[in-house]
C-alpha cells in the first residue's frame, strides 16, 4: 500500500514576525513537488499560528506543536485542541522529546493528550524516541515501544496519526542516525503495529524520522523502505527545507528494487516460509475470528464500503458486503497455503455472524478499545471494573479496629482515577480490605489494569499476596476477578452483591451489538430525514422560481429609476455649476475690497505702536535712572553706617580679647602656685608620717621635731585654702570672660552674615545642617530628568527631619590615644539602608552633618551658626575673625 511522503517543519520557539515574514515568502516561492506526491506542513510558535495560515500558500498546511490533555479552563499557559479546531489548524505534534524531557511528560499523558486531540477532530503527529543513555544501554527498542503502546490504545483511525521517530541524541546535535540505524527502529515500530493493531495499520501508517535532517542527509534518509518522510527541526527555519521537501521526487518506482526489503515484504517472505498445515487451519482460524471480533482487523471503511484485511496492498480495497463475504468465502475454499485459507475463513465466519449488509451500508464508526493479552481477555473480571486492596494497617481502639477511611485511600490511589472506594467493616471493624471502584467504559478498564500492573510492578500484586509468607504492613492490591468473586468472607460477599462475572470478550461483544442497534435505529432517522429533505428541496424550488421571477421585475423597475435618477442629477449638477461660477466671481471681487482694507488698516495700527513704543520707552529710562540714584544713595548711607559699626565692635572685641588673656595668664600662675603647695604638703604629710612610726618612749627630740613638722603643715594647709579661695573667684571670672567672647561671637555671626559669604576665607557655617549637593546626582541616576529636582528635595528634607530625632544616635565610643571617643555606628540600619539607596555621596553628607550636630549641638539636635575657617576647615578664633575683618575693611576703604 503506497504511503504518501510527508515533510513537517518544526520552528519551536524561534522567529520575530519579520522572520516568520521572511520564511513564508521563501516557502511560498518555492517550487516544490505537487499535494499529491508530498504533504507539507509547519509548526510555527502558537503566537504566529494566525499569521502563517493567513500567509502560507493553500498546498501547504499548519500545525501546532502541542496542546492541553482534556478541555479548555483553569490552565494557565496552556492551548486547547478546541481552541487549535476554531483556529482551523489540522494538525498538531505531540509527545517531542524536549517536552518529555523538559516538562516531564510521561507516556500515559501522552497518550491520553493524542487521545484527547483525535476526539476533537484533530490530526496528530506523535512523536517516540530514546536517549543516548537508552541507545547504549541497548534499550532503544524497549523505550520506543513503551511509549508506541501508550499511544496506540487510545487510537480508532490511525489514518489520523502519523509516528514520528526521533532519536533524542541527534535532535540539535548535530548527530544523526545511520539510515542503518533509523530503518532498523522503524521496522521494529512497523512490526509492533503488525503485532498488536493489525497488518493493515502497519502498511499504512506513516513513520517519519526526525533528528537533525538537512538538505545533505535527507536523500540517504528517504530511500529508506520504512521512512516515509521527516519531522525537521532547525533546517525548516532555512532555504534548504526546500531541498528537503524536494527529496521526496527522488523515490522513483525502479528505487525500491535497489532499496532492502520493508518490514511488510519481509512478513511476507516470513509468511511463506513459515505457514501452517492443514491440521492447523481450524485453530488459526479460531485465532483470528477472536481478533476480529476484539476489533484488531479494519473490515469497514469510512466511505460506507468493507474491505479485507489480509490482502494489503491489492488494489481492490472497496467490496461492498455481498462482494467481500464471496471473496472470503471463495478463498477460504480454494487450495491457497494454510494462512490464507484460515485467515479468509474467519472473515467469512465474522461477516456472517458479526456484520449484516446494513452494517457495512450504514454509517457505523468502528470503536477501537486498547487490546488486552490473550490470556486478559479470557478471564472473567468482576464488572463493574473493581480493584481489591488488602493489608490496610488497622490498630485496635475502643474494642474495635480502625484504619484509612475511604476519602484517604482514593487519595492514595487519585492516579488511577478510582470513582470511590469502600473500606470493609465487620462486627470487629475495619477488616483491613477495601473495594476501589472504576468506571463502566473502556477508560475504567485501562485504570483498572494500570492499577493491578503498579502493584505487580512494586512486587505487591496478587501473586506477591499468596506466595509471601511474612506479608509485613505494606498494601497489596489487584483487579477483582472470579476467584475473587467466589471466595469467602468479607470481599467475596461485597463483589457478589454488588458485581457480576463478565469476560472482556462479552463485554467488547455487548457493546457492538448496542453500538449495530444504534446505528440501526440512526439509519432509520437517517432515511425519515432524508424524505424530509426531499420535501423541503421540492418546496425550496418552487420558493426559488417565484423568486427568481420578484427579482426580474425588480431590476426592470430599477432600471427605470436609475435611469430617471441620472437624468435629474445631471440637471442638477449643471445648476449648480453655473450658481459655483457666480458665487466665484463674487468671492474673488470681496477678496480684493477686503485685502486693501486690510492693508490700510496695518498701516495705521503701525503707526499708532510705534508712537505708544517710543513713549514708553522713556517712561521706563525715567523710572530707571530715578530708581538708581536712590539706590545709589541709600546704598552709600548704608555702607557708611556699616563701617562705623564694625569699627566699634573691633575695638570693643579687642579689648575683651586682651582681658581675657591677662586673666589667663593670671590663672596659671595661680595654678602653679597651687600644684606646688600641694605638693610640699604632701611631702610633708609623708615625713610627717614616718616619724610617727619612728618615735620611741624616750626619744624627745623625735617628738619636738614632729610638733614643729605639724605647725609647718597647718600653716602650708591655710594658705593652699587662701589660695583655692582666690582660684575659684578668678575661675568664675575666667567663666564669665567666656561668656562674654560668646556673646561676642554670637554677635559677630547675627551681625556680619551679609559679609562673611559662604565662599570666603572666614566665613558662617550652619553646623549639623545637611550638604544638599550630593542628592541631585543620585536621584538623576534614580528618576527621570523632571522628577530629580522634586525628588532630592524631598529627600534632602526627609533626612534633616531624621537629623533632628533625639531618639536617633547612631554614634559608638571607642578609645583613641587611650582616649574615649564618640564614632559613626557605621552598621546602623538606616545608615545601611541610606548607603545602599543612594550611594556613599549622599551617606557621607549625613554622616558629617550628624558628626557637626553631635559636636556642637548635643542636646539640641537642630543646626546652629558657628564662625569658619574654609581653608583650614576648623572653626575659626577671634583674633582669625577680627584680622580677616580689619582686612576686608580696609581694601574695601582703599577702593572708596
Amino acid at each position: 500500500m503506497a504511503r504518501k511522503f510527508i515533510v513537517g517543519g518544526n520552528w519551536k520557539c524561534n522567529g520575530t514576525v519579520e522572520e516568520v515574514k521572511k520564511i513564508v515568502t521563501v516557502l511560498n516561492e518555492a517550487e516544490v513537488p505537487p499535494e499529491e506526491v508530498v504533504e507539507v506542513v509547519v509548526s510555527p510558535p502558537f503566537v504566529f499560528l494566525s499569521l502563517v495560515k493567513s500567509l502560507l500558500r493553500s498546498d501547504f498546511q499548519v500545525t501546532a506543536q502541542n496542546c492541553w490533555v482534556r478541555k479548555g479552563g483553569a490552565f494557565t499557559g496552556e492551548v486547547s485542541a478546541e481552541m487549535l479546531v476554531n483556529l482551523g489548524i489540522p494538525w498538531v505534534i505531540l509527545g517531542h522529546s524536549e517536552r518529555r524531557l523538559l516538562l516531564g511528560e510521561t507516556n500515559e499523558f501522552v497518550g491520553d493528550k493524542v487521545a484527547y486531540a483525535l476526539s476533537q477532530g484533530l490530526k496528530v503527529i506523535a512523536c517516540v524516541g530514546e536517549t543516548l543513555e537508552q541507545r547504549e544501554s541497548g534499550s532503544t527498542m524497549d523505550i520506543v515501544a513503551a511509549q508506541t503502546k501508550a499511544i496506540a490504545g487510545w487510537i480508532l483511525d490511525w489514518n489520523n496519526v502519523v509516528l514520528a521517530y526521533e532519536p533524542v541524541w541527534a535532535i540539535g546535535t548535530g548527530k544523526v542516525a545511520t539510515p542503518t540505524q533509523a530503518q532498523e527502529v522503524h521496522t521494529a515500530l512497523r512490526k509492533l503495529l503488525h503485532d498488536n493493531v493489525s497488518p493493515e495499520v502497519a502498511a499504512s501508517t506513516r513513520i517519519i524520522y526526525g533528528g537533525s535532517v538537512n538538505g545533505a542527509n535527507c536523500k540517504e534518509l528517504a530511500a529508506q523502505p520504512d521512512i516515509d518522510g521527516f519531522l525537521v527541526g532547525g533546517a525548516s527555519l532555512k532555504p534548504e527545507f526546500v531541498d528537503i521537501i524536494k527529496s521526496a521526487t527522488d523515490l522513483s518506482p525502479a528505487l525500491p528494487s535497489l532499496r532492502p526489503p520493508s518490514f511488510l515484504q519481509q512478513m511476507a517472505q516470513s509468511s511463506e516460509e513459515s505457514d501452517i498445515s492443514d491440521s492447523e487451519v481450524p485453530e488459526y482460524e479460531e485465532k483470528i475470528y477472536l481478533r476480529l471480533k476484539a476489533g484488531q482487523f479494519v473490515v469497514r471503511n469510512t466511505d460506507k464500503t468493507c474491505r479485507c484485511p489480509f490482502c494489503a496492498g491489492k488494489k481492490k480495497q472497496d467490496y461492498n458486503y455481498k462482494d467481500l463475504l464471496q471473496h472470503a468465502t471463495g478463498i477460504g475454499a480454494s487450495n491457497r497455503k494454510g494462512k490464507v485459507k484460515a485467515t479468509h475463513r474467519a472473515l467469512a465466519k465474522y461477516l456472517n455472524n458479526d456484520m449484516t449488509d446494513t452494517t457495512c451500508s450504514s454509517e457505523q464508526l468502528v470503536v477501537f478499545q486498547p487490546m488486552p493479552s490473550k490470556s486478559t481477555s479470557e478471564d472473567q473480571f468482576v464488572w463493574p471494573w473493581t480493584g481489591v486492596v488488602v493489608n490496610i494497617p488497622t490498630e485496635y481502639k475502643d474494642g474495635k479496629y480502625v484504619g484509612e477511611s475511604g476519602n484517604r485511600l482514593k487519595e492514595l490511589l487519585s492516579k488511577f482515577h478510582p470513582l470511590k472506594v469502600h473500606p470493609l467493616w465487620n462486627h470487629r471493624g475495619h477488616t483491613g480490605n477495601a473495594i476501589v471502584d472504576f468506571t463502566k467504559d473502556w477508560t475504567g478498564f485501562k485504570d483498572a489494569m494500570a492499577f493491578e500492573n503498579n502493584f505487580e510492578a512494586e512486587h505487591y500484586g496478587k501473586r506477591n499476596w499468596l506466595e509471601k509468607k511474612h506479608r509485613g504492613f505494606d498494601i497489596y492490591g489487584w483487579v477483582a476477578r472470579a476467584d475473587d468473586y467466589n471466595s469467602a468472607g468479607p470481599v467475596g460477599d461485597y463483589l457478589r452483591k454488588n458485581g457480576n462475572l463478565k469476560t472482556v470478550g462479552e463485554l467488547a461483544t455487548e457493546e457492538s451489538r448496542k453500538t449495530d442497534r444504534l446505528v440501526a435505529n440512526l439509519a432509520s432517522q437517517i432515511e425519515v430525514k432524508n424524505k424530509h429533505l426531499q420535501e423541503l428541496e421540492c418546496k425550496y424550488n418552487e420558493t426559488t422560481i417565484s423568486l427568481d421571477k420578484m427579482m426580474e421585475e425588480r431590476d426592470s423597475l430599477l432600471q427605470a429609476y436609475n435611469e430617471e435618477i441620472r437624468k435629474m442629477q445631471h440637471l442638477a449638477r449643471d445648476h449648480s455649476r453655473k450658481i459655483l461660477a457666480e458665487n466665484e466671481k463674487l468671492r474673488s471681487e470681496l477678496d480684493s475690497k477686503r485685502q486693501e482694507l486690510e492693508m490700510r488698516r496695518n498701516q495705521l495700527d503701525k503707526l499708532v505702536a510705534q508712537n505708544d513704543v517710543d513713549k514708553r520707552k522713556l517712561d521706563a529710562e525715567r523710572q530707571k535712572n530715578a530708581m538708581k540714584n536712590n539706590s545709589l544713595q541709600l546704598a552709600t548711607m548704608e555702607q557708611k553706617k556699616a563701617d562705623e559699626n564694625v569699627l566699634r565692635l573691633l575695638e570693643y572685641h579687642k579689648r575683651e580679647k586682651e582681658s581675657a588673656l591677662k586673666k589667663i595668664l593670671q590663672l596659671e600662675k595661680q595654678l602653679d602656685q597651687k600644684q606646688k603647695l600641694e605638693l610640699e604638703i604632701q611631702q610633708m604629710k609623708g615625713q610627717l608620717q614616718i616619724m610617727k612610726h619612728m618615735e620611741g618612749d624616750e626619744d624627745a627630740t623625735v617628738k619636738k621635731k614632729i610638733d614643729e613638722m605639724s605647725e609647718q603643715l597647718k600653716e602650708k594647709i591655710e594658705e593652699m585654702e587662701d589660695l583655692e579661695a582666690l582660684n575659684q573667684t578668678l575661675v568664675v571670672k575666667e567663666r564669665m570672660s567666656n561668656d562674654e567672647l560668646q556673646e561676642a561671637r554670637k554677635a559677630l555671626i547675627h551681625g556680619l552674615g551679609d559679609l562673611l559669604g559662604g565662599r570666603s576665607l572666614i566665613g558662617i557655617k550652619r553646623m549639623g545642617e545637611l550638604d544638599d549637593v550630593p542628592f541631585l546626582p543620585a536621584c538623576k541616576q534614580r528618576f527621570s530628568k523632571d522628577e530629580a529636582e522634586v525628588k532630592a528635595a524631598e529627600y534632602c528634607s526627609h533626612w534633616q527631619h531624621e537629623l533632628k530625632k533625639p531618639e536617633w544616635h547612631p554614634f559608638k565610643i571607642v578609645i583613641t590615644d587611650g582616649k574615649p571617643q564618640e564614632v559613626i555606628e557605621e552598621d546602623d540600619e538606616k545608615l545601611q539602608a541610606l548607603k545602599e539607596e543612594m550611594g556613599d555621596a549622599v551617606y557621607k553628607a549625613v554622616t558629617t552633618a550628624l558628626l557637626e550636630m553631635n559636636e556642637y549641638n548635643p542636646s539640641g539636635r537642630y543646626p546652629i551658626p558657628e564662625l569658619w575657617n574654609s581653608k583650614a576647615g576648623r572653626k575659626a578664633t577671634l583674633t582669625e575673625v577680627i584680622n580677616y575683618i580689619m582686612k576686608q575693611w580696609k581694601t574695601l576703604k582703599r577702593k572708596r
